[in-house]
């Protein structure tokens, strides 16, 4: 009897050098075997097959062979060496070699069936020995496949370049050209069925915003994970990934307390928040929420801790300028090297590159705690799936790094009220505190509550605060008024507070709002 292991053996996978995207493939592309790579035009499949040659040349003792059928080689060079790829000194080394199919200028090109892919197959071939390369890219497929009118041709011909590379023991990416981001997956119908792989690039435009994605359709007896991943494309990095998908909840819990940067509210916390707890912060406009969170970052710096802000309403003169006036010198702060303050508007970059961009920062100044101002304005420059896709990206990257982290986000009305950006966060949050505007006797006034804390008992009531020059001051809680977090204050008179607290005796006298 013959024993058949075939079941339990696993492809080898080699890693593309794209960042994030073999935790995708759960370990790479499989080995010596053809990857169709299909996307519009600017999806980014160019710098894909350059980029998983380039990682083969940087960090195995391999070379690498180029197909080019529409650039011509030094275009190609010319282009990538903003990537930071130097593809000349490659060549000059005997790493990188390209085979040169792109048309000459003024050449007829032949359409038909008689059209004959031996002779580049033999250019191929020789190329790979020249460089003792493991790894190829053919960068457009869809140009060569343009020269015969029949579908049936166009699958023999693709079956005859992957059986050949694949007899050259190569592992290799094809790029295909489609003509819609949720059409058909390449051009002639057909590709797709002949490669072993297929990933899908597309960069698609919703609400007047880019937001480019990756997708495995098909790893042929090879596990990866399902979905659109968003990616984006930097300078002297190439394609980095972003799998949110895939993320996992293995993050550190700790059970050590921070100060929150004001002694009444670290009291109604029941003695400061959770190291490593993301804190949301809600609020109409000028309730309080920078003051908070200037409080939240300053108490980290006096008590020896490093922190940080990303501010994307206010300018850093702006916001140092407030400081000072609620008695907060960030100036001295950042002096120290205790603080650290960037400013950025939200619409000079994707959603993506502000995450990869932050992520480097935080990696690079190594806070204890951060802060940002605000959400809402990082909503409006995203759809809300990218959105969404963020803000997971960034807790979870907090939390892995046990950093305590606070988000502000503005409440649509002055009175408070449901908004989009918190829809989003409030159930990826340990603690939420409420700042709001209360009407009372035609004077207003403003209330803090800390609706949730995680893992915490922590002051239900709703306490009345004033802002002066030495920061936030909470005072008494609101006592007989209801429907403050409603947005509908209302007196209540003594005698029904009496009759609900023999209905209620744990409230101990105080209001039920119904809005918590």
């Amino acid at each position: 009897m013959i024993n058949d292991n075939s079941k339990s053996r696993e492809f080898t996978k080699i890693s593309t050098g794209i960042q994030g995207f073999d935790n995708i493939c759960e370990g790479g592309l499989p080995e010596i075997r053809t990857t169709l790579v299909s996307g519009t035009t600017g999806s980014g499949k160019t710098i894909f097959a350059a980029q998983f040659l380039a990682h083969c040349i940087e960090n195995e003792n391999s070379g690498a062979v180029f197909v080019t059928f529409e650039e011509s080689p030094e275009d190609i060079r010319r282009n990538l060496i903003n990537l930071g790829w130097d593809i000349r000194n490659w060549e000059e080394n005997g790493k990188w070699t390209f085979v040169d199919a792109s048309p000459e200028t003024g050449e007829e090109v032949i359409i038909g069936d008689n059209y004959d892919l031996g002779a580049l197959l033999v250019r191929i071939e020789h190329a790979i020995r020249k460089v003792n390369a493991s790894r190829v890219a053919i960068d457009s497929i869809s140009a060569i496949l343009a020269r015969f009118d029949s579908e049936t041709i166009v699958r023999r011909d693709l079956l005859r370049i992957v059986t050949s590379l694949k007899k050259l023991m190569v592992t290799s990416v094809i790029t295909v050209e489609r003509t819609e981001e949720y059409g058909s997956i390449a051009r002639f119908g057909v590709e797709e069925f002949v490669a072993d792989n297929v990933i899908i690039l597309r960069n698609v435009l919703e609400s007047e915003k880019r937001r480019r994605t990756i997708e495995i359709l098909k790893f042929r007896g090879a596990p990866h994970k399902k979905g659109e991943y968003p990616f984006t494309i930097n300078p002297g990095e190439g394609i980095i990934t972003i799998p949110i998908s895939s993320l996992e909840l293995k993050q550190k819990s700790s059970d050590i307390r921070i100060h929150t940067g004001n002694e009444k509210l670290n009291k109604m916390c029941g003695g400061g928040f959770f190291r490593n707890s993301i804190i949301l912060v809600s609020g109409a406009t000028g309730t309080g929420k920078t003051l908070t969170a200037t409080e939240f970052l300053a108490g980290g710096a006096f008590n020896g801790e490093k922190a940080m802000l990303f501010a994307f309403e206010e300018s850093r003169e702006q916001f140092f300028r407030n400081a000072v006036g609620w008695g907060v010198d960030l100036g001295k702060l950042e002096a120290q090297n205790k603080l650290k303050v960037i400013c950025l508007y939200p619409e000079t970059a994707g959603l993506e590159d502000h995450l990869i961009y932050m992520k480097k920062e935080i990696e690079k100044f190594k806070p204890n705690r951060i802060a940002i101002d605000s959400m809402s304005a990082l909503q409006r420059v995203s759809t809300l799936k990218g959105f969404r896709e963020f803000v997971m990206g960034l807790t979870s990257f907090i939390k892995h790094e046990e950093i305590a982290g606070m988000f502000t986000s503005t409440t649509p009305t002055l009175m408070g009220g449901p908004s989009v950006t918190e829809a989003h966060i409030s159930s990826i949050t340990d603690t939420i505190i409420l700042l709001r505007y209360v009407e009372v006797y035609g004077e207003m006034r403003r209330g803090l509550t800390v609706l949730k804390m995680r893992g915490s008992i922590h002051d239900k009531e709703i306490r009345e605060f004033t802002i002066d020059g030495q920061g936030m001051h909470l005072t008494r809680p609101f006592r007989n008024i209801t429907g403050i977090l409603s947005g509908h204050a209302m007196h209540v008179a003594p005698e029904e507070i009496n009759r609900l607290s023999n209905l209620f005796p744990e409230s101990q006298g105080r209001v039920f709002d119904d809005g918590i």
